[in-house]
């Protein structure tokens, strides 16, 4: 299939969504579309117009009573869903756009022309959306919804979702929890909000075993990383051979960022990115996804959006990132080794781990 330069999603109203003082602000979108700038990055990409997602498309995911919820919070002017997420007068209609952009995205990748790799550069993110609830700054899960996309709409039977956000994406965990159409995978802080993506959590009924979490402690670089995707991530992936690769593409794992431990790289972040381009080159027609959602020092997320960008679409331009990062390259460390080894001896009953 003869394909087109990588796909960008963005729209202005992404950056009507302003919750305050807050982690989760426009500035964290604003900080990444000027590094774009910067690296005349608009020259290199087919820009995909984003669309409001239908009430029918976001029902795949989202429960009627809560999206009448933040319909009507929205035209009240605005509210809490909980201590840390919020609703303004324009959030319902930025939220829509958001999903809607992942499915223009989703669209785009299965056409004949459209691009196969995309990044969508959308807020609110998505992964800690419930079915029924918003939390963790988040209010529509737009992996999810791309998800349920491609299998209904398009009629795939397998998508792979991977989650490398420093947070565990228990909204998304728990829509796929129950189905093996979609393999989902995080990679995470662990302890760190909000507590859940145990080893041990696999998935149950028709998903047992095609849920795999990997919490790593406090401190984890790009090494660890690359390891547990080499070992862990990738042979179960090559396995399941998805027809779709989505990516919950968080970057508060950098070092640089103030909510998350972890001490990744935008190098680091390439190099995961590239291995999922050529996951999906294998497996999935080149179809790979890439959806912003956490990462909280602006100029790291800048850096860290372009390598990703840099690497699905092959364009040969990243190479930067904040100053103060590790000095060379050292080996994963012992704990992640073991926590890696805990994994396979759990997931290799079903995947071919040995």
């Amino acid at each position: 299939m003869t394909r087109c330069r990588p796909g960008l999603v963005t729209d202005p109203a992404y950056l009507e969504h302003a919750p305050g003082n807050w982690p989760e602000s426009p500035e964290r979108l604003r900080g990444v579309l000027d590094r774009f700038a910067s690296s005349r990055v608009h020259d290199l990409v087919k820009l995909l117009a984003a669309r409001p997602a239908t009430d029918r498309e976001l029902r795949r995911v989202h429960h009627e009573g809560y999206l009448r919820l933040l319909e009507t919070l929205a035209g009240r002017g605005g509210g809490y869903l909980d201590r840390d997420t919020v609703v303004t007068s324009r959030s319902y209609e930025a939220a829509r756009l958001a999903a809607g952009g992942c499915l223009a995205a989703v669209d785009a990748a299965f056409s004949t022309s459209g691009p196969g790799a995309s990044l969508c550069l959308v807020r609110p993110p998505g992964h800690h959306a419930f079915p029924g609830r918003g939390t963790g700054f988040c209010l529509l899960n737009n992996v999810a919804v791309a998800a349920c996309h491609a299998l209904e709409h398009h009629h795939v039977e397998r998508v792979l979702i991977v989650d490398w956000d420093v947070h565990h994406g228990n909204g998304t965990e728990s829509v796929f929890y129950g189905r093996s159409d979609v393999l989902y995978m995080s990679i995470h802080q662990s302890p760190l909000y909000p507590g859940t993506g145990e080893l041990t959590d696999t998935g149950e009924g028709e998903g047992e075993g095609y849920n795999i979490n990997l919490p790593l402690p406090p401190g984890g670089g790009d090494e660890d990383l690359l390891a547990a995707f080499d070992r862990l991530f990738l042979p179960i992936a090559r396995a399941y051979r998805p027809q779709l690769v989505l990516i919950s593409s968080g970057h508060d794992g950098h070092f640089a960022d103030p909510l998350g431990s972890m001490r990744l790289t935008a190098s680091g972040y390439h190099q995961l990115a590239a291995r999922m381009r050529d996951l999906a080159g294998e497996c999935a027609g080149g179809r790979v996804i890439a959806v912003l959602e956490g990462g909280y020092h602006e100029e790291a997320l800048g850096w860290c959006m372009l390598a990703v960008l840099d690497a699905i679409g092959e364009l040969g331009i990243a190479g930067g990132d904040v100053p103060g990062g590790p000095i060379g390259k050292s080996a994963p460390s012992q704990e992640v080794a073991r926590r890696i080894d805990l994994a396979i001896a759990i997931h290799g009953r079903r995947w071919p781990l040995h």
